[in-house]
């Protein structure tokens, strides 16, 4: 048995409306204004205004992005998108975080997305489907710097691709059926950039159709030996979804109905031709809200394991020396069990020579090494040398997880406050003493301890760019971003940033390619 769907209510709720979608025969009367990726465009397209509290979420989650791409600069994966941007100058075109010049807009969105995607740093947002919703920002904020369009222009555009992606991310479950979560993020993308370039609805729905034809992909990326296709995943699909919507401005169709069609994908991908789905969408003249329904990061790992660092944090008192430690039990949710914990049945989650992108969809792991250290780091608490230490391999081996089915309900609740991402750990000490504990959400989660607000994600950006980008242009780049509601045509290039000559000297040597 999956995960249900979701059925918790959205950010106001009373402006939405909630969409029956299945699969349709060919002879069948299905007029295109019943089409998901009609009703998409037409939300895209609605020329409504953003809410304040939004533009602020907004704001907070291009400082979060460009934070942990910044932290990402040297990293080999990061370092190797940027070089394939590199070779395709281009004038407007974007730029991309942590060099001078301007480039192909969908290869800029391509080396931000990965740079981005890299630490799995960034904010989530968990229902029937998973999702990085911040995926949506390089791709739009490349576009947007192209085409010369407004600070306002752009968050609008963000708030679409927000919307759409969460909204998805409600209604229709991809993982049962192993296929990826960027299979949303294709379509959002299409969608927030017509907002951003205030296309109309036809050519819209037209570009929703091609990104999701082209960004469908299995789970693979996220399965067993996990490599750096996990970060380039998204990046892909904000790139195709550029694509798409060039080509859709040139005239160009897609395959309709995409989601509901004999052969589409819900008949074939998903659930089946006899599956219904149900999509909630914003009303006509409604706001954009779902953002504010999303949650970033305060460590660099899988979202189910934030909780699991920070409930790690407050047993060390209780456990004392590790080991002493016979054995470690988290309940938790289907979804934390199956996907980063034992119940995946990846033996490469218990690998000291692991990649980094395994270690960080290993709860097993992370709880080991969060409780040995007491802290957790973006490369430290990943380094070779770290997951090879004989102690923490060794207990290591002694955490597992189980399904709690209260766990996976909450999980699901309808009431968001109520949500549960967390775990119990049962920790067994070799006494035979037992300690118990449990953390629903993150401290960081809008329910947890600390919630993050601006002073918290001005924060991890001071922290994750020292010493890789200099105080005076993180002064000026917080400064743009704080203002770029009222960032005047054509100035969204200030939005970019650089890294100090240390910095890029560290950058290792990436083989050159076919282009």
């Amino acid at each position: 048995m999956f995960d249900e769907p979701d059925t918790a209510q959205p950010a106001g709720a009373q402006h939405m409306r909630m969409h029956t979608v299945r699969t349709r025969r060919s002879a069948e009367d299905f007029p295109r204004d019943e089409h998901l990726a009609w009703k998409i465009a037409q939300v895209a397209a609605d020329p409504v205004a953003v809410d304040d509290d939004v533009r602020e979420m907004v704001v907070n989650r291009i400082i979060d992005d460009a934070a942990v791409a910044a932290a990402a600069f040297a990293r080999r994966p990061v370092a190797a998108a940027r070089a394939q941007a590199l070779v395709r100058p281009y004038s407007p075109g974007g730029s991309v975080w942590g060099i001078h010049g301007r480039f192909a807009p969908e290869w800029a969105a391509w080396a931000n997305g990965v740079a981005v995607r890299e630490l799995d740093f960034h904010d989530t947002f968990l229902a029937a489907e998973y999702s990085h919703p911040g995926d949506n920002i390089p791709p739009i904020l490349a576009v947007a710097q192209h085409a010369g369009v407004s600070g306002a222009d752009l968050v609008r555009g963000v708030a679409t691709g927000y919307e759409i992606q969460i909204d998805l991310a409600r209604g229709m479950c991809l993982h049962e059926h192993k296929i990826d979560h960027v299979a949303h993020l294709g379509p959002s993308v299409a969608a927030g950039i017509g907002t951003l370039l205030r296309l109309e609805p036809e050519v819209i729905y037209q570009a929703i159709g091609q990104a999701l034809h082209t960004t469908t992909a299995t789970r693979q990326s996220r399965k067993g030996a996990i490599s750096s296709w996990k970060a380039y995943a998204p990046a892909y699909a904000g790139k195709a979804a550029v694509e798409a919507v060039d080509r859709a401005m040139r005239g160009e169709g897609a395959p309709a109905p995409i989601w509901e069609g004999e052969d589409g994908v819900i008949a074939w991908l998903l659930d089946g031709a006899d599956a219904e789905y149900r999509v909630p969408l914003p009303a006509a003249g409604a706001p954009k809200r779902a953002i504010l329904d999303s949650y970033t990061k305060e460590h660099s790992a899988e979202y189910q394991a934030q909780a699991v660092i920070d409930l790690a944090f407050r047993l060390r008192e209780r456990v004392g020396d590790p080991a002493r430690i016979s054995s470690v039990t988290l309940h938790t949710s289907r979804h934390t069990h199956t996907v980063i914990g034992t119940g995946a049945d990846d033996p490469q989650k218990f690998d000291p020579h692991a990649s980094r992108e395994t270690l960080d969809h290993s709860v097993m792991y992370v709880f080991a090494v969060a409780l040995q250290d007491g802290a957790w780091h973006h490369e430290h608490s990943y380094s070779p040398e770290r997951a090879r230490r004989p102690d923490t391999v060794a207990l290591w081996r002694k955490v597992s997880t189980a399904e709690d089915p209260e766990w996976t309900r909450r999980y699901h609740d309808p009431d968001p406050a109520k949500r549960a991402f967390g775990a119990r750990a049962e920790v067994t000490l070799d006494s035979g003493e037992t300690v118990v504990d449990e953390l629903a959400v993150a401290d960081a989660h809008p329910q947890g301890a600390h919630p993050f607000t601006r002073s918290q994600y001005v924060a991890k950006f001071r922290s994750l760019a020292d010493g890789i980008v200099a105080p005076d242009e993180q002064d000026r780049f917080l400064g743009a971003v704080d203002t770029v509601a009222d960032l005047p045509a054509g100035q969204l290039h200030r939005l970019g940033f650089t890294v100090t000559d240390e910095a890029a000297a560290r950058v290792p040597a990436i083989p050159e390619g076919l282009l």
